[in-house]
């Protein structure tokens, strides 16, 4: 008996952290699958793609890319915050706000024109414009030299910080999480947060932005004006539902 109990209680210590490991890998999924449906051909992927046509591709990577993984660390948090509410509560009720998403993911693909992407394009190319002047007076402290002359050695390790952490990169932050507030992608992380392992979401997350932000800096207008927003809401649309649908399949 005594060698069966053993038996029984190292079953149950080595099934916990199998259970942690696939709650990881489903969140870490779930989150970038999610994030890169989300993200790609929205306002936060043409800021990104024009920005980096017009300043220092790191600068604006950099700069988006802060922005977006607070966003996530700060979004999974709050989804994390309801855990207090009883589990089945939570995963049944994200798992109709995800059945939402996704029905209304449809319907606005349905009415979306096949040239959505380049209207969305066109909107943030203007509004960057307009900010444009406001970046004029750091254009010298971007360069690391405000007074036209050499830079002294002494000086040179903080005009490189300068050009990272400069107004350019405050643009791209200050925008990018401007853009991001209330988006359906932050919804979908609270939600997330709320139902799966936080780790998982905030990492799965996290890496999807970068990739969508860096396929964005990389590719620029080129990429922003390939892509078809209307395909891209539809497969969204099917992942959501999809999400809502594994909650009939997979319990809490």
């Amino acid at each position: 008996m005594d060698h069966v109990a053993e038996e029984v209680m190292t079953t149950a210590t080595m099934a916990t952290p199998v259970q942690a490991t696939a709650g990881f890998a489903h969140a870490f999924v779930a989150a970038l699958s999610v994030i890169i449906v989300s993200e790609l051909g929205d306002k936060t992927f043409f800021i990104a793609a024009i920005m980096a046509m017009r300043h220092s591709r790191l600068t604006v990577l950099t700069g988006a890319v802060a922005a977006l993984g607070f966003m996530t660390v700060m979004s999974t948090t709050v989804g994390y915050a309801a855990t207090i509410i009883p589990r089945a509560y939570t995963y049944y009720g994200s798992s109709l706000l995800f059945a939402l998403f996704g029905l209304k993911m449809l319907k606005e693909a349905w009415a979306m024109a096949p040239d959505e992407g380049q209207e969305e394009l066109e909107e943030v190319s203007e509004e960057l414009s307009k900010k444009a002047s406001e970046l004029s007076g750091g254009s010298d402290l971007e360069g690391g030299n405000a007074s036209g002359g050499a830079v002294e050695p002494s000086s040179l390790k903080w005009s490189r910080m300068l050009k990272v952490v400069s107004p350019v990169w405050i643009q791209a932050f200050t925008l990018t999480f401007l853009a991001e507030w209330g988006d359906r992608s932050q919804i979908a992380t609270i939600i997330l947060g709320a139902r799966e392992d936080p780790i998982g979401v905030t990492i799965g997350g996290t890496l999807g932005h970068m990739l969508c932000t860096g396929l964005a800096v990389v590719g620029g207008r080129l990429v922003a004006q390939k892509i078809s927003v209307r395909t891209v809401t539809f497969i969204g649309a099917i992942v959501f539902l999809l999400f809502a649908a594994s909650a009939l399949v997979i319990g809490p």
